[in-house]
């Protein structure tokens, strides 16, 4: 592989953005100050805490005052602080007990408050739940399902696309005619008609694992079509004429000798779909056929931001949206730059200090 993806400075940007994310949904248990169930309906809606670091001009470390409601003239409510109440932020606190991957038990957060105080980064939903913790949390679920559906359907596509264009006759037909009857289907619409099928009684768990198979099954046919196209042509390369002399098998010829040269394609694919994942996983669980609460995922945090009356008086509940934005972003940048850095076709610039220098025998001297 060139240079090309390292010196790409947005292609890296991306990388360590979507790296952070990740890191953070995986530690979420530990970087959340409150778990996905904590409830305090006294904050509902609160605007996000004001860290302070300045008490009477000196340095007084983080803190933030304590909040009260009121209301004003119109009956909104309103919170104001509470100057006369001031609770430091801990590090390394203890707060609610968590398993961490559930398997290690413990009861320590990256940060926090101690009660009765609360400390909202990102201000708070309906029920006064920290939205910044429930974003880190609802990572897991909207950054792995798509993860988990690309590893799923570009198995499937690569297993399908290789033996049509391989086999070819009768297999090609029968396998591509079922590639294009899930293709002519709209993807959403399919989405809906499948995730109509799941039972209602299905926990969040089952429920997660039944949006990462249909959401696999709908998105592997695109891929097993192209696949199969360059497989038509690698199946007569000379090497895998060399590979059925030698008496291999139609697997092992598949497996070893055909799939491999895809792989340049199916990563810049693979990373181009990612987004399409997550925002099929954020659609579902935005009309409520997704993940449910108080289990948190992006899309149905969105679901409190679909009153506009809420947008315009608690506008950080838009807060979910602009994730989605950054990761879909980040994973097509990704991708832009591993396609023209896998293209065999892309050529670096040669720059005159790289030019070769060879001898001019005709003139004596050197020539570029």
């Amino acid at each position: 592989m060139r240079n090309l993806f390292n010196t790409n400075r947005w292609a890296m940007i991306s990388l360590w953005v979507l790296g952070l994310l990740y890191a953070a949904a995986l530690f979420a248990d530990i970087l959340a100050p409150y778990s996905i169930r904590d409830e305090a309906r006294d904050y509902s809606y609160c605007p996000p805490s004001a860290v302070h670091v300045m008490y009477g001009g000196k340095f007084a470390g983080p803190f933030v005052y304590g909040t009260r409601l009121t209301f004003n003239e119109y009956h909104a409510r309103i919170y104001i602080e509470d100057r006369g109440v001031r609770y430091p932020v801990r590090f390394w606190i203890k707060a609610e007990p968590y398993r961490f991957l559930g398997i290690l038990s413990s009861d320590r957060h990256v940060f926090g408050v101690e009660a009765p105080g609360r400390v909202y980064l990102f201000g708070a939903d309906s029920r006064g739940r920290d939205v910044f913790s429930r974003i880190i949390h609802g990572g897991r679920v909207s950054l792995t399902i798509g993860l988990l559906g690309v590893i799923i359907s570009f198995t499937i596509g690569l297993l399908v696309g290789g033996a049509a264009g391989y086999f070819g006759g009768r297999v090609d037909q029968v396998l591509m005619r079922v590639c294009e009857m899930v293709m002519m289907v709209p993807g959403f619409y399919l989405l809906l008609a499948l995730r109509a099928a799941v039972p209602d009684t299905f926990n969040s768990m089952q429920v997660y694992c039944s949006i990462v198979v249909i959401l696999s099954f709908i998105g592997w046919a695109g891929l097993a079509r192209i696949i199969r196209g360059m497989c038509l042509s690698l199946r007569e390369r000379e090497y895998v004429l060399a590979a059925r002399t030698m008496g291999l098998s139609h697997a092992m010829i598949i497996r070893r000798h055909i799939l491999p040269h895809t792989v340049s394609y199916s990563l810049a694919a693979a990373m181009l779909s990612i987004p399409g994942y997550i925002l099929s996983e954020s659609a579902l669980s935005l009309i409520g056929l997704g993940i449910q609460d108080p289990y948190a995922s992006w899309g149905n945090m969105l679901s409190e931001a679909m009153n506009i009356v809420r947008i315009q008086f608690a506008p950080w509940i838009l807060t979910p949206a602009f994730f989605i934005f950054l990761t879909v972003m980040c994973f097509n940048i990704l991708g832009d730059a591993l396609r023209d850095a896998l293209d065999p076709t892309t050529e670096t610039a040669i720059t005159p200090e790289a030019m070769p220098v060879v001898e001019d025998s005709s003139r004596g001297g050197v020539a570029a």
